[in-house]
């Protein structure tokens, strides 16, 4: 992006995110890039850009929150899609080195590019750059990923760092064990922070929604939508709150589902959740109360 003149002295410019000034001519400071003097702060140009930093930081945000939607649900997405969002720098860091998958299971890759024809290029796991031409691409969750572990090695040796994250998203597996007729999990419930506002918090925070006694999140699972809920306590009733129990619903909540029906999807999720909440509970040191 270039420079827009400031006033008469100064020029300004977005660079990496962040309004900077220079020198327009004149002195040994001039074209000397620096932070915003106070004497142009003001003006509109400045107002401008900051509106516009805004903007893009916003506009990453909604690309990185759209492709990790596609990924979490196994969406199929059109080809065509991503060859016309490709030129976007915001959609570019989103898509690029996520993995996909075209019309078979032997096309898979680290996605690199995208071209008008609908033509997706993508190194696969001979470290070959490849051209696949398949009408949709999905963009699996890790967990049904079967080459989850070899897929990770491959990524690290490359120097691949994902826009959303993927290969290293936590993921759990359905024991095989598991009781098919329980209706929740009780693994990470028992955990305690100083109060509900600090537990809902610690929730909207990381994405997920509060509704009245629980955190919850909805769940894209083979066509099937699950909500996964894990309880956080009454904020009128206790001064501190404990996590509760991760039990799954039907679309509408309105039935909690044996976890037999639970999905692998769903229930990867549900435990990243109930996992991320147990984690920020209050540490207590020895000998404090």
């Amino acid at each position: 992006m270039g420079w827009l003149s400031a006033g008469d002295t100064y020029e300004v410019a977005l660079m990496e995110g962040r309004v900077v000034a220079r020198q327009a001519s004149g002195g040994s400071g001039a074209g000397q890039v620096t932070t915003l003097p106070a004497e142009i702060r003001d003006r509109p140009e400045v107002h401008e850009l900051q509106r516009f930093a805004e903007w893009l930081q916003w506009h990453a945000a909604e690309c990185a929150a759209q492709v990790g939607n596609w990924m979490v649900s196994s969406l199929p997405v059109p080809a065509g899609l991503l060859a016309r969002v490709w030129p976007d720098e915001a959609w570019r860091s989103a898509l690029r080195d996520i993995v996909v998958v075209g019309d078979g299971p032997d096309e898979v890759g680290f996605l690199r590019d995208a071209d008008d024809s609908g033509g997706l290029r993508v190194v696969n796991l001979d470290g070959e750059t490849v051209r696949l031409t398949p009408r949709t691409v999905t963009m699996p969750h890790p967990v049904l990923l079967p080459d989850l572990e070899e897929l990770r090695t491959f990524a690290a040796e490359l120097g691949v760092v994902q826009g959303v994250e993927q290969l290293h998203r936590a993921t759990w597996h359905k024991p095989a064990d598991v009781d098919g007729d329980a209706r929740a999990v009780t693994e990470f419930a028992g955990a305690e922070y100083r109060s509900w506002f600090h537990l809902s918090n610690r929730a909207t925070s990381l994405g997920y929604k509060v509704s009245g006694t629980y955190a919850t999140d909805r769940i894209r699972d083979a066509g099937r939508i699950f909500t996964a809920s894990v309880g956080i306590g009454d904020p009128y009733t206790e001064d501190k709150a404990w996590t509760g129990r991760l039990a799954w619903s039907d679309q509408d909540g309105h039935r909690i589902l044996p976890l037999a029906e639970v999905g692998p999807v769903a229930w990867s999720e549900g435990m990243r959740m109930a996992a991320a909440l147990h984690a920020g509970r209050t540490v207590i040191a020895d000998g404090d109360e």
